[in-house]
């Protein structure tokens, strides 16, 4: 089963943007992600939409913050993607009248309801500003500097 990894990629772009002085192209932010530089306009829109980031067209425009990175938690941006589906797994339907299901299903409900509730309120407590200081922390030990070719790179 193929993973959703669009949180982990757009967290991605947003730290690379908030390195970044002035614009970033859709393009380039599809090089660096290794994918087309549509999906990168689409994971965006919703990103916009909740004023994280903003968008000009034309020479010289591109993808730039527009957010205070210590006010934006990971959950703002899990919500902005629009809620994808935390779990993989989920429940046999198959047989609703059985008892056993409903029985089985009923357990695992509450399992999937605590593990969902558990991870939101983690998402809700790390910050942008967390994952940019962890990222400082990384480029500072390894001696490098940052652009999205030399950190890609490594």
């Amino acid at each position: 089963m193929k993973r959703d990894s669009r949180l982990s990629g757009v967290l991605h772009v947003l730290l690379h943007m908030a390195e970044h002085e002035g614009p970033i192209t859709s393009e380039v932010l599809a090089k660096a992600m290794d994918t087309n530089p549509v999906v990168i306009r689409r994971t965006m829109a919703g990103l916009r939409e909740q004023g994280y980031v903003r968008s000009a067209k034309g020479h010289g425009g591109g993808w730039t913050l527009a957010c205070d990175l210590s006010k934006v938690t990971l959950r703002d941006v899990y919500t902005a993607l629009g809620s994808p589906s935390l779990l993989a797994m989920g429940n046999r339907t198959e047989a609703p009248g059985c008892l056993v299901e409903q029985a089985v299903n009923a357990a695992l409900d509450q399992a999937f309801d605590d593990a969902e509730a558990l991870l939101l309120a983690r998402l809700g407590e790390v910050t942008l500003a967390m994952l940019s200081a962890d990222f400082h922390t990384r480029l500072v030990a390894r001696g490098g500097r940052h652009d999205l070719q030399s950190v890609h790179a490594s």
